[in-house]
Order: C-alpha cells, then structure tokens, then sequence
C-alpha cells in the first residue's frame, strides 16, 4: 500500500517552500518548476497540485546543494553572493535591458553591486557616487550606462560596433510616446496588409493545427517534461524518431500550398538565413521604417525590426545564438520538448516586440535621471574621449574635462569566445552598417592559441593605457573577465595598474545547452605608479 500523499495548491506550495528554505519563494516560481517538468503536477479540478515530496526532493538535490556542488568543483573562493541566484530572470532583464539580444553580456545587478552607494553588512566601500563620471570602453548593449544613468551617474561608453551602440543609445533616448506609438500602428498595419503568397494564411494555420495535435499527442506538456527531467525516456531517440514522423505531414503541407522555402547556396545572410516570405517581409517593413521623419523613432523602430528578424531566421529555438546550418523544415527541439516549425511570417514577432519595447521603454523613463551619457562607436585603444565628447555634448565635456572619469566598469570580450559583429550580421546586412571585425579584440575566429593571447593581452592593455589618461588619479577599475589563461596579472602589469583584489563569480542561468559549473571573475584594479 502505497503512502498518502500531502498534495499542495501553487499558493500553498509557495507558502511551504519559503518555509522550508527559510527565504521567500514566489507562486510563479513554482509554476515555472511545474511547466518545465521539474516537480510533477497533479490535477484536481480546476486546481493545480504539487506533491510536499517532490518538492522538498527537488530543493534539496538542486537549490539547496548547488553552491556545495559548484564549490567542489570550482574552489572555496567562489562568491556565492554575486550569483544573484534569488532574482528571478524578469529582475536580471528588467525594463529596456531586454530591448534587444545581445550574447555576452553581464546581469544588471552585477552593475550595481559594484557601483551603487551600498551600505550592507557584507559591503561597505563605496566606489562611485551620484555626479560620477564612469567610463565602459567595451559598452556592448550598454548594460553599464542604463544602471549609471538609473543612479545619477555620468557614462561614457565606448564601443567598436555601430550596431551595438545603436542598442545602447535607443536604452537611454527620451521619447515622445504618443509620436512613437502612432508610428508603430502605422508600421503595423502596413505590414499586416502586405502578403507575398495568398497560400500563407492558410499553410500556417493549417500547419498549426497539425503541430497542436502531434505535439499534444506524443510530446503532453508537463508530462513529457518531467519523464526527460527524470529520466523515463530517452530523449534523443525518441526526439528523432517522432521529428521524421512529422517530417512527412510538413512536407506533404508544403506542396500543397505551394510555400517557397530558400536559397541554400545563397552568400548574403538574409538570403540564406530567412524563408522567403519572411525575407520579403523584412525588406517591406525596413522600408517603410525609412519613411519615418522622427530620428529618434526611426532608430527605436529599427531596434523592434532588428529583434524581430532576429527571432525570425531559420534556424532552430537552440541554435539561435550560435548558427549551424538553415533549419526550414519542422524539427525536435531540445528548448521547448517537442516538434517546432520554422518562422514564415514576421508579423506575430513584430507586434509582439513593438508591444514589449513600448513597455519597458516606459517603464526606464520612470527611473531616468538628468545624468548624462554619451556613446561613441570607435577603438578604445585609439580614441580621443575628451574630443569625441566635445563634439557630442559640450555640457558634459566641460563637466569631464573638470572632474575627469572615477573609474571603469566593463566586460572585455573573452579570448576566441565571440565573433561580435557577426553575431548581428543580420542587422549589419539589413542597415547597411560598416563592419569593423578586424578591429575586434579576441574574436572567436582568431582562436586561443598563443598567437591570439598575446594579441588579446596587447588589446586589452592598450584600451586600458588609452583610458587612463582620462581617470582620476585614485581611479577604481573593475574588469569582467573569465580569465582561464590567467593573462590579466600581465594586462594590469603593461598598463601601469595593479589588480588589488579578484571576485570569482557562479555564472547561474546560462542559455546554452552545456550547464556545467561556469564562473568568471571581477579583477579590481587600481593606478599601479
């Protein structure tokens, strides 16, 4: 005879968590364990139950014995305090720093750990106060600047992408919403009325229906979750096995309607990443993006565009921050546990995006400040940042050329990690922007051999020589890095610092389909002469 079990509602199960762990546990974070398959759900009615068990089960071998884990494995000197691991992943993407993808960059609270006026038990020093100036000469999507400007102080980030610094600069743009919103409805519409195959409406909603049947038949949500998390079924055979099954619904659908798929051989990213559909779609709505007057909308409208084609290229859910090959056909996808379709239409992904940027565009314009930024696309190694500033903001320049930078925080790019110009290509394909990969520091195609160390420490060393003219003498700096050669003692050295104290960082909640143990550290460094 088997025990009762003591079954619990979401509210229930939140209530008994927190007990349990003695911190605050949320509903939606025991939804999000019931629809990934990480504890069992039990139906009752209109009620979703949850066994006492399987709970307690999963918090003691995974939250509660995780920092343990990672600490075997990784060395006692881990920070357990900055893997932020009790934010939920809407805290770590928090208004306009989810506006657009970005691989490589680092959570907003690590930001504001280090530079934000804290005054806990654990943390006294203070580094940077509102009316500083603070420097990020590898600004990315400018994760450094939004936290700066959100707490008063001044930013200068510096980047050698164009496309990247448009992403910064929409974060921290003033808009006029009711101008912006009246843009996106028209863009809206147009692109709703616009149809390349009169087939399409019918394909996809014929194509969905089959999906919704397939999936809801061989791939139950959470069901089929839990038996993979558990290890009741063995995932690939049977991911393989039910994708072919479906491969002949997908195409029998494919002749029926006459759908154009791509150009395989094809060299320009578009043509060959996108179904032709969408590929027309694109060019459509970029040019009527074009037609707006307004500079400010027009780059925001780019931004939603540029997010939209991003989800749309045909690759798969898993695939999408580092391309393989074209997928535009029907698939097992190893994200979302059952069979996905290739993107055919940009329209859903445009709507959606326009909705959710609006959103948190408003939702920063609550926390913004009368600090300033300012963005410049250039190497960090060669840049004059007093004259660039001058020529932007003479405000601002005459505030610099006062007080001078307090510091930097920033995330150097790792050694042979990311190609990042390519990681955007379609946007450099799209907007026509001048590609500047061979000015990159440490990409991925130059590899991690000794060659490409000794380029990447000469790299680094150099932004850092170029940067500090413009600091203050008793200047703090702070380096993100993941620092497995151990290269940056010798980077520190050669631009005349010292690294007066290191962080090592669990890094939680990763994207690819590796979760082993990761971590990176945050080098302190400060004037060395």
């Amino acid at each position: 005879m088997q025990p009762t079990k003591t079954l619990l509602t979401i509210k229930e199960a939140s209530r008994w968590v927190s007990d349990f762990l003695k911190r605050d546990i949320s509903e939606s974070n025991i939804s999000y364990l019931v629809q990934y398959g990480k504890v069992r759900k039990y139906n009752n009615r209109n009620s979703v139950l949850i066994d006492v068990d399987d709970l307690k089960n999963y918090y003691q071998s995974y939250r509660g014995w995780r920092e343990i884990n990672w600490k075997k494995q990784l060395g006692n000197d881990l920070n357990w305090t900055l893997s932020f691991d009790h934010l939920r992943e809407k805290d770590t993407t928090k208004h306009v720093h989810r506006l657009h993808p970005y691989k490589g960059k680092f959570i907003p609270q690590l930001v504001q750990y280090f530079i934000d006026d804290h005054t806990d038990d654990f943390k006294k020093d203070v580094y940077f106060k509102p009316g500083d100036i603070i420097l990020d000469p590898f600004a990315g999507s400018g994760t450094t600047l939004v936290q700066a400007h959100e707490m008063s102080i001044h930013s200068i980030g510096i980047d050698v992408s164009r496309f990247n610094c448009l992403i910064a600069e929409t974060k921290l743009l003033n808009y006029d919403f009711t101008s912006l919103e009246e843009e996106i409805k028209k863009i809206q519409k147009a692109i709703t009325g616009f149809e390349t195959n009169h087939n399409m409406i019918d394909f996809e909603y014929e194509l969905g229906l089959r999906l919704a049947e397939f999936n809801n038949k061989y791939f139950p949500s959470p069901e089929f979750k839990h038996k993979v998390y558990t290890k009741q079924i063995d995932e690939e055979k049977y991911g393989v096995e039910k994708e072919r099954e479906f491969l002949n619904i997908y195409n029998e659908l494919i002749r029926k309607y006459g759908i154009e798929l791509n150009h395989f051989s094809a060299q320009n990213f578009l043509d060959k990443w996108y179904i032709k559909n969408v590929r027309k779609e694109i060019d459509f709505a970029f040019e009527q993006i074009k037609k707006v007057q307004d500079v400010r909308n027009k780059k925001i409208l780019a931004i939603i565009l540029s997010r939209t084609i991003r989800s749309c290229r045909a690759t798969t859910h898993s695939d999408l921050a580092t391309l393989k090959e074209p997928q535009v056909t029907t698939y097992y996808c190893w994200k979302h546990k059952k069979i996905c379709k290739p993107i055919f239409s940009i329209k859903n992904w445009f709507n959606r995006y326009a909705t959710d940027t609006i959103y948190r565009l408003k939702a920063f314009s609550k926390l913004k400040t009368n600090s300033y930024y300012t963005i410049i696309s250039a190497d960090s190694r060669t840049v004059d940042i007093f004259k660039e500033v001058e020529k932007r903001n003479k405000k601002f320049f005459e505030l610099l050329s006062k007080n001078k930078i307090k510091g930097i925080f920033t995330s150097p790019p790792y050694v042979g990690q990311i190609d990042y110009h390519e990681q955007h290509a379609y946007a450099y394909d799209l907007f026509g922007f001048k590609r500047k990969d061979e000015l990159e520091i440490g990409p991925l195609y130059k590899g991690k051999g000794t060659e490409a160390r000794a380029s990447y420490v000469e790299g680094i060393s150099r932004v850092l020589l170029n940067c500090k003219r413009c600091l203050v003498n008793d200047f703090n700096v702070f380096l993100v890095a993941n620092d497995k050669y151990n290269l940056y003692p010798a980077i520190a050295q050669r631009a005349g610092m010292k690294i007066i104290n290191q962080f090592k960082r669990p890094v939680l909640n990763r994207t690819e389909r590796d979760k082993s143990p990761y971590s990176e550290i945050i080098f302190h460094l400060k004037n060395g002469r």
